[in-house]
């Protein structure tokens, strides 16, 4: 399948569009958490479930170029792990950064998980 692309966004998968909008409609309640007590006013902002090339991110800010991906159960299969990588490699050759949380980190250390995210966001807006 080819990738769309305008040279001033990452390629996607047109066809990923759809499939990201009912994501958005039903947001794991680790990604609601996430996304309504601390992502969604976050300057620079943050998108949800965002195609990027053949994937779609759980979150990203495209001015960071940060990816944070929320992990359930699944990615704990020998498949998903494998696939995950893959898919890591292919996100990080766009030079994009990735960080992962386990459902588990946003029910019983969302205040590490936010302040890790915290810590990312002050990194990257330092000036050179």
């Amino acid at each position: 399948m080819a990738l769309m692309t305008t040279g001033f966004h990452l390629p996607y998968d047109p066809n990923l569009r759809e499939r990201a909008r009912d994501l958005r409609k039903s947001q794991t309640k680790w990604e609601k958490k996430l996304w309504f007590e601390f992502l969604s006013n976050k300057t620079p902002q943050f998108y949800r479930q965002k195609p990027i090339d053949h994937y779609i991110a759980d979150f990203y800010c495209p001015k960071l170029k940060l990816v944070i991906e929320i992990d359930g159960n699944q990615h704990l299969a020998e498949d998903s792990i494998e696939y995950d990588r893959i898919r890591s490699e292919v996100l990080e050759s766009y030079c994009l950064k990735i960080i992962r949380f386990s459902n588990s980190d946003i029910e019983k250390s969302f205040d590490f998980v936010c302040s890790s995210i915290q810590k990312e966001l002050d990194k990257k807006s330092l000036p050179y």
